[in-house]
């Protein structure tokens, strides 16, 4: 068995790691007792690449097929599935996801927007961030062929509504 140091007194003063036990373990949180309120999670990202694979993709002439309609169905397939892929994320009845997916000639490349919406317990902030996650790597998927350089960069939560500790907002 691994030893794990005990917490010291300055780290009990910070902010406590929810999805670590007293004794150091990892472990799902208990949300039972937490009122089922309404969430939003808003995260987002984007896929860098040549204008001339910008083009390709908004002409619709990519080799595999629509890539942003491919995209956008891979990232709203990734949201429901959250919790099958980061181990103690929980299983969530999503009430609404949308991917919006923007060419933008100045990256150039694609901006990716993931809003997620539940009914529960518990936030929504990691399926946003698996929405996103995967629909830009469905674009890379899509575009590898002509271009092996794409970026996929700033993929991070940009506003989270509701529960116990509010509203959140990135600074820009």
């Amino acid at each position: 068995m691994a030893h794990r140091p005990s917490p010291t007194k300055s780290s009990q003063r910070k902010a406590a790691l929810t999805h670590i036990d007293a004794k150091g373990d990892a472990r799902m949180v208990d949300v039972s007792a937490k009122d089922a309120t309404e969430r939003t999670a808003v995260a987002e990202g984007r896929v860098v690449m040549t204008k001339a694979t910008l083009a390709l993709i908004v002409s619709g002439n990519a080799k595999k097929g629509d890539v942003l309609a491919t995209a956008r169905i891979a990232g709203i397939m990734a949201a429901k599935r959250t919790s099958e892929l980061i181990p103690l994320c929980h299983p969530l009845a999503l009430s609404k996801v949308t991917l919006d997916i923007s060419p933008d000639p100045k990256l150039p490349g694609c901006r990716v927007q993931a809003t997620v919406k539940v009914t529960g317990p518990t936030g929504v902030e990691m399926e946003a961030l698996t929405a996103v996650s995967v629909a830009c790597l469905t674009i890379y998927d899509m575009i590898k062929a002509v271009e092996r350089g794409v970026r996929i960069e700033g993929i991070r939560l940009i506003e989270k509504i509701g529960g116990k500790s509010g509203h959140y907002r990135a600074r820009d």
